[in-house]
């Protein structure tokens, strides 16, 4: 089969076609900009290569109850111009194959299940920190959605003794996203984190609010495996820093080998690498066309 999928991120769109062992065939990338001129694009790049069903894994939120009359499209995004933008159903008035829909993170902890760092387990969550902060939570071998859909990126967080910054969430200020994400270093530090030294005092920081979200997200889902991705965790200095504060706010409580002993293999970046997201949209595609 030839499956399409979708990596619908806040700044980027990556499109691509892959097959059923996971493996990407070709791909484009273009920005994210106003709904029409971004999807246009991405039916321009389908349009000849025979897909039996598409991926989509989306920015959000997103309505994901397929008994709303609102399902598949984004929803409360400050995003300019996509919020109540029908995902879903613009694509499909191109292409009349069966639409996987689901969250970015979602996505991407879909493929890292299955065909990543969490391959062969049944649970695992995924953190992309970045532009915003997403999760996506893999639990007894599905996806998690309840009401809506995990919005762990708006998790309220105690706030560093030395951080006089308010954060940038749009909705909730100093949540981890209005603290953590890559514009909140940038403007808290006044330069892109990529462009901080590894010992700076930023990293540090970041660690300590990261830490503080695998340490509930652990003590609530007891995943078994934690992956962090995102441009953030481009910064691999942060991976020791971050398992070191999460081992110092569990303080012995959780008793599993995998936190006691090996935590570096515990908590760990994507197996897939940047292609978490494209191959875990290319596994929603697999899942609609069964």
């Amino acid at each position: 089969m030839r499956i399409g999928a979708i990596e619908a991120g806040g700044t980027k769109f990556i499109c691509g076609v892959g097959n059923e062992q996971g493996e990407i065939l070709e791909r484009i990338s273009f920005p994210t900009e106003a709904p029409e001129t971004t999807l246009e694009q991405a039916v321009a790049f389908f349009r000849d290569k025979g897909v039996e069903a598409i991926g989509i894994g989306s920015f959000g939120p997103i309505d994901l109850d397929r008994s709303s009359p609102a399902y598949g499209r984004v929803t409360t995004t400050p995003k300019p111009g996509w919020a109540g933008f029908d995902f879903v159903g613009y694509m499909k008035r191109f292409f009349p194959v069966p639409v996987g829909f689901d969250t970015d993170v979602n996505a991407a902890v879909f493929g890292e299940a299955k065909w990543g760092a969490a391959q062969g387990l049944d649970s695992c969550v995924y953190y992309t920190i970045g532009t915003g902060v997403g999760v996506g939570v893999y639990a007894e071998g599905k996806l998690v959605h309840g009401l809506v859909h995990p919005e762990g990126g708006h998790v309220l967080t105690r706030r560093h003794p030395e951080d006089p910054f308010k954060g940038v969430c749009p909705f909730h200020g100093d949540c981890l996203e209005g603290m953590a994400s890559g514009p909140a270093i940038e403007k808290r530090w006044g330069v892109k984190g990529s462009e901080l030294p590894d010992d700076h005092q930023a990293w540090e920081m970041e660690a300590f609010y990261l830490a503080q979200a695998l340490s509930g997200v652990i003590l609530l889902l007891s995943p078994k495996k934690v992956i962090l991705g995102g441009g953030v965790m481009h910064q691999k200095q942060l991976f020791p820093l971050v398992r070191k504060l999460v081992a110092r706010n569990l303080n012995g409580y959780v008793v599993a080998p995998d936190i006691l002993d090996e935590m570096d293999n515990y908590i760990v970046p994507p197996g897939l690498g940047d292609n978490a997201g494209l191959c875990g949209a290319l596994a929603l595609g697999i899942e609609a066309a069964k």
